[in-house]
């Protein structure tokens, strides 16, 4: 029984599979060097945070002992 929902549910997910509207390469290339160039710039900006909150933090520091 169980045997006959697992074989069942492979099938449905590969006719599911059969409706996707997949991306060309072209599409799929422009988006993934989206993701790539924005994944860079929001880690630059976090990065020049830190570092600006760390000296803020460093001189505070220093300034009180």
């Amino acid at each position: 029984m169980r045997n006959n929902r697992a074989i069942k549910y492979l099938l449905d997910s590969y006719e599911e599979l059969k409706k996707v509207s997949w991306p060309t390469r072209k599409q799929l290339i422009r988006d993934t060097l989206i993701v790539v160039v924005s994944s860079a710039v929001i880690t630059a900006f976090i990065a020049v945070v830190d570092f600006g909150l760390s000296k803020v933090l460093e001189f505070l520091v220093s300034a009180q002992g």
